[in-house]
């Protein structure tokens, strides 16, 4: 039977993220995760390069030589560079031919459109596959942070990823209550540079911008007043994403690619998930010492030459504020949106936080200030998406009532 399928194909799951591309193979897990940037030669119009290859030249090629970010806000902006980069990841994830063309899940933003969702299959059946599901995020989230979402409980996640996050009460296969904001950590970055802008007549990359805000960016704790209105109840526990030691040492920041990320957990169908997660580990960020700040390198606007500045973390924290209150107030409306039924569950079952953003420090303490609620953040908050698309790929007959109404290509 195994011999079979293998001539079939893999059935393949697909995170296309802004940011990021995850791609899930079934009976492997997480074959690939790569930024989702493809370079292309306007000349020739042929590939330069794609994923973390591509996102190194960003700002660094001359003017033939595009780097292009086909999604934006969650969605396709460049359906052709959109279709390119997937043949491209898929191949990668899948070097050998396929003898059958696999069936493709692919997760989407909550608030797209059936436009927006027909370009997202397009650009899959473009890439090779035989058939395109389509699953929202925040169900995809739901999965593969472990939440029972079969079941008649309420479960609320908040999946905060590079160009939207998603909030959503999910229950009986089924999402309740949504709301898709355009906020993710894109606009963290773009709110960086601004504040660089302005304060220091300086201007950064994208780049510089993202290192700025993982190594010293932090949500500035809820106002005296938002405590009090929301405070846990009596026998409840917040969890944050990580402590702050006093001792830590300050943080700089280069123009180097990040290092490569912990390697991901992936979804094995034939043991126990207590044992996966056990075998995954922990992915935080590092606590900020007092007064913690890095030197960073940009364009000076007046001059217009090199130019270096240091920039604190207090000063990254009232940068990325208006876009932190964004998706507080997100959650708010979700939940004064919530059925009175599934309020007494999610009491019980608190907000659970994945996404790439809920790796911002101090984002879990004061969304459970503001909310009274528990907060919990998942260990592989930058996986999960991919995790409950993967589920969907390995258990597929069980697990189509979470996927969209599909369409045959025309």
């Amino acid at each position: 039977m195994a011999f079979a399928l293998g001539l079939l194909g893999h059935d393949i799951a697909v995170d296309l993220g802004t940011a990021n591309t995850l791609v899930y193979v079934r009976r492997k897990g997480i074959v690939l995760n790569e930024p989702s940037v493809i370079a292309i030669n306007l000349h020739k119009n042929t590939v330069v390069a794609v994923g973390k290859a591509a996102k190194r030249m960003m700002g660094r090629t001359p003017p033939h030589i595009a780097t292009i970010r086909p999604l934006k806000d969650g969605v396709i902006a460049d359906l052709d560079a959109a279709e390119r980069m997937l043949r491209m990841f898929l191949q990668k994830a899948h070097p050998n031919r396929f003898l059958a063309k696999p069936r493709v899940v692919v997760a989407v933003p909550s608030g797209t459109t059936s436009i927006e969702q027909r370009a997202v299959k397009e650009a899959a059946y473009e890439a090779g596959a035989r058939r395109v599901h389509i699953i929202e995020e925040p169900m995809a989230a739901a999965i593969g942070a472990g939440l029972k979402v079969g079941e008649a409980t309420g479960n609320m996640v908040v999946d905060i990823g590079g160009g939207t996050t998603e909030v959503a009460i999910v229950s009986m296969n089924g999402v309740v209550v949504a709301k898709s904001l355009r906020v993710g950590g894109d606009e963290l970055d773009e709110a960086i540079i601004t504040h660089t802008k302005k304060e220091h007549a300086l201007l950064l990359g994208e780049r510089t911008a993202e290192r700025l805000k993982i190594d010293l960016g932090m949500a500035r704790p809820a106002p005296v007043s938002a405590r009090d209105a929301g405070s846990v109840p009596k026998g409840r526990h917040r969890v944050g994403v990580q402590a702050a030691h006093a001792d830590a040492a300050p943080l700089t920041v280069d123009e180097e690619e990040p290092g490569p990320p912990p390697a991901p957990h992936r979804w094995n169908p034939f043991r126990s998930r207590a044992k996966a997660e056990a075998a995954a580990p922990a992915a935080g960020p590092r606590a900020l010492a007092p007064g913690a700040c890095a030197p960073v390198r940009g364009r000076d606007l007046v001059s217009g030459l090199p130019k270096t500045a240091t920039i604190t973390a207090d000063q990254i924290s009232e940068a990325i504020e208006d876009e932190v209150q964004a998706i507080i107030d997100a959650v708010q409306t979700t939940l004064d949106q919530c059925p009175a039924e599934l309020a007494g569950d999610l009491l019980d079952n608190g907000i659970v936080l994945t996404g790439g953003g809920a790796l911002l420090r101090g984002l879990a303490e004061r969304m459970g200030d503001a909310t009274g609620m528990p907060i919990r953040v998942v260990d592989k908050p930058l996986y999960s998406v991919a995790l409950g698309a993967g589920r969907c790929v390995e258990r597929f007959q069980a697990m189509r009532d979470v996927l969209l109404p599909d369409w045959s290509r025309r």
